[in-house]
């Protein structure tokens, strides 16, 4: 079991070491890990990040998931994004798991009292991805207990409705998911919600690393919502996960978030970690303006 643990850890390492190759400066745009908000990247802005759960399943072994992360501001009013995705089990093996595509639009430009964003993803990965950057249908334990199987292709797409609010320092965010592997099954559907608020809203006098306002805390709680035969909770699993981040002032932001099982159908503990950064105008550094 120690040898593979270490082969997880070197798997993230050297998604860490991908990231910190293009990381040259700023803030991140996300609070969550499942959840999404409706802040977009900035235009010409390139933020990597990875964002990586691990667990150890009743029944099942230790594992490290992690996605390398991508994301461009194409226009103010869309962002594309860019995963690869990737896991490591112990007493199995360590596998890339594939890719997916993403892009989140923004119809209203302009603050409102709920901010609309529409959402579309396309995913090809394979039966051994463990990175539950969702959790829809009937997704539970035994999911994670699957062994490694890169022979099953998923060609998926996932759709989100997603509503936003900023109140008095507040962002609060509801995510309602449909997603359809393209083949002859049904759609899934799971939802996401969360909230977050920065320590302080005023900003210190003195740069400091652990100043009130570059900690956000929050919390999330998502889970999946059956399938188009049986839409509803039963069979399903449901998780409440604190989140806790921190912008430090040379533009890195890290993120950790311990997940808890609400029912019997879930995994009892996830634990979700990551880190980001944001290289602002990307084509004009690399055009050396």
């Amino acid at each position: 079991m120690l040898p593979n643990f270490i082969h997880a850890l070197r798997f993230s390492a050297v998604l860490l070491s991908l990231f910190t190759l293009f990381s040259l400066a700023a803030s991140a745009q996300e609070n969550y890990f499942v959840t999404y908000s409706h802040q977009l990247e900035e235009p010409g802005n390139l933020e990597i990040a990875t964002r990586s759960v691990t667990a150890s399943p009743k029944g099942g072994n230790l594992f490290i998931a992690s996605a390398l992360e991508f994301e461009y501001g194409v226009k103010a009013w869309w962002t594309s994004e860019l995963y690869l995705d990737g896991q490591s089990t112990a007493r199995e093996s360590t596998v890339f798991t594939g890719y997916r595509w993403e892009n989140r639009f923004r119809p209203l430009l302009r603050e409102h009292w709920i901010n609309p964003v529409l959402y579309v993803e396309f995913a090809n990965v394979n039966g051994a991805d463990k990175t539950m950057l969702e959790v829809v249908g009937h997704d539970g334990n035994a999911d994670a207990n699957e062994r490694n199987d890169r022979s099953e292709k998923k060609r998926e797409m996932e759709l989100r409705l997603i509503g936003s609010s900023n109140l008095k320092g507040w962002n609060i965010s509801e995510n309602f998911i449909a997603e359809k592997n393209l083949t002859n099954e049904p759609w899934e559907f799971g939802y996401a919600l969360g909230f977050s608020r920065p320590l302080s809203l005023a900003a210190s006098a003195n740069v400091c690393t652990f100043c009130k306002e570059n900690v956000s805390l929050g919390a999330e709680m998502y889970g999946g919502l059956g399938d188009r035969y049986s839409f509803g909770l039963h069979d399903t699993s449901h998780y409440l996960a604190p989140v806790a981040s921190l912008q430090t002032p040379a533009g890195i932001t890290f993120k950790v978030s311990p997940g808890f099982g609400l029912n019997s159908n879930s995994n009892g503990f996830l634990f979700r970690f990551g880190v980001s950064y944001e290289i602002e105008q990307i084509l004009s550094k690399l055009r050396g303006r």
